[in-house]
């Protein structure tokens, strides 16, 4: 039974709650920066994507995906990619579609069950490598444990995945975020999303109108106008059922750790699924009682997060 229901992680007192939490590790945390190499590849339908590299001319590569409205520099990036590369992995950190310093050339955007992207990255890298290893945070969890699960060729380099603060009922945790004590962080998805699509649709003005966003008061309004018809489902509740990747976690054939924070202002309680973890062979699933969004500062030792300690254990252990 992989359900881990011990855990050594300890909260600094003063951050006593969820939202500090979350809020304080993703506005003050600072990372010296690191000397990545960007390189732009080519997707299969003529869009492109951008990957930051960190190379120590190591066979084994640790490939990082981040969350919504994330990118391959966020805090928390930088601070998983060090954790690796100081420990002698290759590192890439890569921008979903439309994340990076540009717009994307098609008139899609990236969202939570795009694995095809995540392939591309995969298949681009994995020549150079015997072994592959995956970290997502939050969307990128949920996309990193669907393509896990997924019934698709993989790359037989690939050999461990980790899921940090995974949404991995997608529906459930949007009407989560976009409930009343959590206003502030829907809003300022919302605000840069919104961006996205007026940036967008004076590309695409036939594939993408505007005249909508004024209806658009909440994230799922958006996954309804937006995220769902662009990329080919009937609405909101067809994108989640079709992406969640809780409805995948079955079929992962590879060792994958699940660390989500149960006072996580994010997820819902289906993102705790700890009686289907229960039979599960592959997938380890730890539930630590505080940690927040993408958090998990330190009480000591804060420069490095417990979140990047028990990702580098599990990769480089025995579970």
């Amino acid at each position: 039974m992989p359900l881990i229901n011990k855990t050594e992680y300890e909260n600094p007192k003063w951050l006593f709650n969820g939202h500090l939490q979350t809020i304080v590790p993703g506005l003050f945390r600072n990372i010296q920066p690191l000397a990545f190499e960007r390189e732009r590849i080519n997707t299969p339908d003529g869009d492109f994507l951008d990957l930051d590299w960190l190379k120590n001319n190591s066979q084994k590569l640790v490939i990082i995906s981040h969350g919504l409205e994330g990118n391959s520099q966020r805090p928390y990036m930088m601070g998983m990619a060090r954790q690796f590369f100081t420990k002698g992995f290759d590192v890439l950190n890569w921008n979903f579609r439309g994340c990076g310093e540009e717009i994307n050339l098609k008139p899609i955007f990236y969202h939570s069950g795009a694995t095809y992207d995540l392939d591309t990255v995969i298949e681009h890298a994995e020549k150079n490598y015997d072994e592959i290893f995956l970290v997502g945070f939050s969307l990128g969890g949920n996309l990193t444990l669907k393509y896990l699960g997924e019934e698709r060729k993989r790359s037989p380099k690939l050999r461990k995945g980790v899921a940090i603060s995974a949404p991995v009922h997608l529906e459930s945790s949007c009407e989560k975020i976009s409930s009343r004590e959590n206003f502030m962080y829907a809003n300022r998805f919302l605000k840069t999303l919104k961006e996205k699509v007026i940036k967008k649709a004076q590309l695409f003005p036939k594939e993408i109108s505007t005249g909508t966003l004024r209806k658009i008061k909440t994230l799922r309004d958006f996954d309804d106008f937006f995220t769902g018809p662009i990329h080919g489902f009937d609405d909101a509740h067809d994108y989640y059922e079709q992406n969640s990747s809780l409805y995948f976690l079955e079929g992962i054939k590879l060792p994958s750790l699940i660390l989500n924070a149960q006072n996580d202002p994010f997820l819902s309680p289906k993102c705790f699924p700890v009686k289907l973890g229960r039979n599960l062979e592959n997938v380890w699933m730890e539930f630590p009682k505080y940690g927040g969004h993408v958090g998990f500062i330190q009480r000591k030792q804060q420069d490095i997060y417990w979140s990047e300690q028990r990702a580098f254990e599990f990769i480089t252990g025995d579970q």
